[in-house]
């Protein structure tokens, strides 16, 4: 997974590359460093 760090605030759904299911992330980035992360699986 490729972050993009010119955005510091990001919130979106991206396919898990092992399972194919949804998982919802939510990045926070501060002078180009990552500095919260959540990743939270989405059932369906």
């Amino acid at each position: 997974m490729l972050l993009d760090t010119s955005i510091s605030l990001q919130d979106y759904i991206e396919d898990c590359e092992n399972c194919c299911n949804p998982i919802r992330l939510s990045l926070r980035f501060k002078q180009g460093e990552l500095v919260a992360f959540a990743a939270i699986n989405i059932e369906q």
